[in-house]
């Protein structure tokens, strides 16, 4: 059996890892907080300690973290795993971040033999929890059949999308559309308040059109509708991505001023008591701006 290193047991890593050592793995995990390690050994992993205790042995050593500062310093700082690994291990690399971070690592760890994955995540927090999540991955084909047993016990739909780095660079995309439905999901619940429409039955209109969307009718639905906003992806971490989608364009000189608006409409919201909650807390966040009451299914907090 595959031998693991994890580190980054954040909300996203955690139920990840959890799922990696439940089905049969052995893992060495490491976070710079005490208690998901701590959870993670209760369940049969091992506390690596360090970058180093978590690297040292694994077949493969997956990263989950917040941004490219991160995974850099994680990967290519002092006594990071690229200062540990030895050849023929494989780093894969299930953040969102720059595709030259991802390019750079890739480099890096290839000129000492060691393979890498870029495989970031889509799907929710709660399909991380059931094991659902989808992967968008770059790799080389070999690397790609020697992780894809892994990610098969981390989720349920992968694609592979090319050699490392189109893993990341889809991950962009994908987030520019969601997080872009998720601003306008928030203006339009917002005016139909304002015109004092029933939610459910506008609802049953929306998904009954081209209009509908995969935010609107998942993640809407099971979190700030029905009163839920802790985060399973924040406000901050949506506008961290969108950052990365405009400077990426920016980079490859491709205009995208919807992106463009829809991070500065993501920055208003973090200037007040936002930036933490789940990013379908934006209706909430446009539902105060406007002078309305928050929007909710009926029975379920205000509606």
């Amino acid at each position: 059996m595959t031998t693991v290193g994890f580190i980054g047991l954040g909300r996203m890593g955690k139920p990840m890892a959890a799922n990696l050592q439940k089905k049969g793995f052995q893992l060495s995990v490491y976070d710079v907080r005490n208690e998901p390690v701590a959870d993670l050994v209760a369940l049969g992993a091992t506390n690596g300690g360090s970058i180093k205790g978590a690297t040292e042995g694994a077949d493969v050593v997956i990263t989950v973290l917040p941004g490219p500062p991160d995974v850099e310093q994680a990967v290519l700082g002092p006594d990071g795993i690229a200062s540990i690994a030895r050849p023929g291990q494989i780093v894969m690399d299930l953040s969102t971040v720059r595709p030259e971070t991802t390019d750079r690592v890739a480099a890096e760890l290839a000129k000492a033999g060691i393979g890498f994955v870029d495989a970031p995540i889509g799907r929710l927090a709660s399909h991380a929890d059931r094991g659902e999540s989808l992967f968008m991955v770059g790799a080389s084909d070999a690397d790609f059949q020697a992780v894809k047993p892994l990610l098969e016990a981390m989720g349920t739909t992968i694609y592979h999308c090319g050699g490392p780095g189109t893993g990341t660079r889809t991950k962009l995309i994908n987030n520019f559309l969601a997080i872009t439905a998720c601003q306008m999901n928030a203006e339009a619940l917002t005016l139909a308040q304002a015109f004092g429409l029933n939610l459910e039955n506008t609802l049953d209109v929306i998904h009954g059109t081209t209009a509908t969307n995969g935010q609107l009718k998942v993640n809407y639905a099971t979190k700030v509708l029905s009163d839920d906003t802790v985060p399973g992806f924040t406000v901050d971490l949506a506008h961290k991505d969108m950052s990365l989608i405009v400077e990426a364009a920016n980079r490859v000189m491709v205009p995208m001023p919807i992106a463009a608006v829809a991070r500065e409409a993501l920055s208003l919201a973090r200037s007040r008591p936002y930036h933490a909650l789940d990013f379908s807390a934006l209706l909430d966040h446009w539902c105060e701006r406007a002078g309305q009451p928050k929007v909710r299914f009926a029975g379920k907090g205000q509606k």
